[in-house]
């Protein structure tokens, strides 16, 4: 399946491919996060959140739990979105 073994999620290859663009504006703490799994979408916020790292930068920074930004529009060779197939 993957190169290496999976996480305890059961994923595979999942850290250091590219940033992950997210729903989610970005904001500075976790304070008035939604808790029913929603996205928390700030219409006058021109960032969008960032997570994982990528190849382009330290291994010690590729983790889901990283976060950063950007704005929306932004287009580099290291930000993307994670495609997901679900079997049945």
């Amino acid at each position: 399946m993957g190169s290496f073994p999976s996480n305890a999620f059961g994923l595979y290859d999942m850290h250091g491919n590219v940033w992950e663009w997210c729903q989610d504006s970005y904001h500075n703490s976790y304070n008035g996060t939604p808790t029913d799994g929603r996205a928390w979408i700030d219409n006058n916020n021109q960032y969008r959140l960032l997570r994982g790292g990528s190849w382009y930068y330290y291994p010690e920074v590729c983790r889901s739990a990283l976060r950063s930004r950007n704005e929306a529009g932004l287009r580099t060779v290291n930000i993307g979105f994670p495609v997901v197939l679900v079997s049945g």
